[in-house]
């Protein structure tokens, strides 16, 4: 990906740098060569080229760039399981991935880790990006999902003979959990996306309480991946499943619905990020019932959202991890509305604006492992800038608008925002 090759200065505005740390409430900050050269108080800031470009804040909010946590690229106004796999044929998913991504960077988000992928398309994606062939957040490519047979993955029928390699590779043991992950080092994926807990979207034989997979196959998708550099990462509900991800030695934990003292506590001893993914529950529970979503589920989205709620809490408390994002593409919950998650955490969950900013930036930017790079506002790192025209840390909800962002930055370069 491109880096800028001349200078920017960044003034008048509040710096929030994504540490945690207190706001710089007059910042400025200057960029040089796509990298951050200086961030602090405008008075103590250097004096620079006249030739420098300025960017004016307008009194808003300086930040880094939102980074999604659980992207899925290629889900597009899903209505039914089925939709995500035999709805639409690969080469127009692959389409509307590279629309997915565009809109993604235009509301705020320079980075993303895919949380799964229909075919190989996120893997192409991120070349895509990174050669500036198309604008898009820095991606994190997961490829196909891993699930047993007959878990919450395997919706179909044996007798449609089609079985579900475009989205998922079905596995029965450990043998068949090794083969999986092999293929997928061949795709070039980062991320080993697997399945070992069912979910409210399939009330009767895999619901939220169920496994979806064993712990010999899940240590054994472990073992495989880390031992070709990937790191694992797993759609856990039922508070067995999210111990036994913890136990296989999972890198990060998605969703972490259901967290009892002793999951926490191995949580917190392996310090897994989790990323719970919880406005997709409430936009079920909202929006569901026109979309034809059956009281059966949407029952169980209820008991999921409110155990998340309390999960995410008691993680964040204590002194876990917390990513954000999550499974958007669906028709109640679609692509560009990723910061309703950010809205959600500070206003049903209770989590300060500050703090959704710092699991949105810094340890999303953890997930990625790219944390030397991005996800904080500090000398050296590179220049992924998010410019907003407003008091973010007053009204968390202005993040929702995209034509309240003056510029959207990656490397030093306007991608996106008003001055694009």
């Amino acid at each position: 990906m491109k880096m800028a090759t001349d200078c920017t200065v960044i003034s008048h505005g509040t710096v929030i740098l994504g540490t945690g740390a207190a706001p710089i409430l007059d910042g400025t900050v200057i960029v040089r060569e796509g990298e951050i050269e200086f961030v602090g108080p405008a008075k103590q800031a250097p004096l620079v080229d006249h030739s420098a470009t300025v960017i004016d804040a307008c009194g808003g909010t300086i930040m880094p760039g939102l980074i999604e946590a659980h992207f899925h690229p290629t889900y597009f106004n899903v209505e039914a399981l089925e939709d995500l796999d035999i709805k639409y044929p690969v080469e127009y998913v692959t389409l509307l991935a590279a629309c997915n991504a565009k809109l993604a960077l235009e509301c705020g988000y320079t980075a993303a880790r895919s949380g799964g992928s229909l075919f190989n398309v996120d893997v192409w994606l991120k070349k895509a990006i990174e050669t500036d062939l198309m604008p898009g957040p820095r991606l994190a490519a997961s490829g196909r999902e891993i699930c047993g047979v007959g878990g919450l993955m395997d919706w179909n029928p044996d007798f449609r003979k089609i079985g579900m390699d475009g989205l998922v590779l079905l596995i029965n043991g450990a043998d068949e959990a090794r083969a999986a992950v092999r293929k997928l080092v061949k795709d070039g994926i980062e991320w080993v996306k697997t399945y070992p807990t069912g979910d409210a979207a399939s009330p009767d034989v895999n619901d939220h309480h169920t496994l979806c997979m064993t712990f010999e196959e899940m240590h054994a998708v472990v073992a495989t991946a880390h031992n070709h550099g990937l790191k694992v990462t797993g759609h856990c509900r039922a508070t067995e499943g999210i111990k036994n991800a913890i136990r296989a030695g999972y890198d990060t934990i998605e969703h972490g619905t259901f967290v009892d003292d002793e999951a926490l506590d191995m949580i917190l001893e392996r310090n897994t990020p989790v990323i719970p993914a919880l406005y997709f529950e409430l936009a079920s529970i909202e929006r569901g019932p026109e979309f034809g979503l059956s009281a059966a589920v949407i029952d169980g989205h209820k008991e999921t959202l409110e155990g998340g709620v309390e999960s995410a809490r008691r993680i964040l408390k204590a002194g876990g991890r917390i990513g954000l994002g999550g499974d958007y593409g669906f028709g109640w919950n679609p692509h560009g509305q990723y910061a309703r998650e950010l809205s959600f955490f500070v206003k049903q969950v209770g989590f300060t604006p500050l703090e959704t900013l710092t699991c949105a930036t810094k340890t999303g930017a953890e997930i990625l492992g790219r944390d030397r790079e991005l996800g904080t506002l500090e000398t050296g790192k590179l220049a992924d800038i998010l410019v907003v025209d407003g008091d973010v840390l007053a009204d968390i909800t202005i993040l929702e608008n995209r034509q309240r962002f003056i510029a959207v930055m990656q490397g030093g370069i306007v991608k996106a925002g008003r001055l694009a």
